[in-house]
């Protein structure tokens, strides 16, 4: 059975969502550094992510691995990277919410949603789910 495009537009996506949890992670555990510019995109994320710069450094390593894993695992037809990777994006859906929430930032928090509901609409879709799901 032929890969769907939206399994490689997925598993492209967690290795960038990958890289940039691993570039944070650096940034935290590295401050200092020339990547310390990005932080120039969302200033107060900073400020608040490098109070516990540590425990939140260490927590975005371990995302970066499951999107990496994931990626790879999709690329692979791997039912569990299929399965992680809804995982992934159901539980992202969940923090864009809790944001939307308690920052009351409208076009964040609803655009989070959006392109997480969009990417559980691509993973979700029959022509994915038999690609992982279908007997070999």
């Amino acid at each position: 059975m032929k890969r769907p495009w939206a399994v490689t537009l997925v598993a492209v996506l967690e290795y960038l969502a990958a890289a940039v949890a691993w570039a944070v992670s650096f940034t935290l555990f590295v401050p200092g550094t020339w990547l310390d510019r990005m932080w120039n995109l969302n200033a107060p994320a900073h400020d608040a992510l490098a109070a516990q710069a540590h425990p939140v450094a260490t927590l975005l390593l371990l995302v970066g691995a499951l999107a990496a894993a994931a990626g790879v695992g999709l690329l692979a037809r791997r039912v569990w990277a299929w399965l992680l990777s809804l995982a992934i994006f159901a539980i992202n859906a969940l923090g864009d919410v809790v944001s939307l929430l308690v920052t009351r930032d409208w076009f964040h928090g609803l655009s989070g949603i959006l392109i997480d509901a969009l990417f559980l609409y691509l993973l979700l879709r029959a022509g994915v789910r038999a690609f992982f799901l279908a007997r070999r």
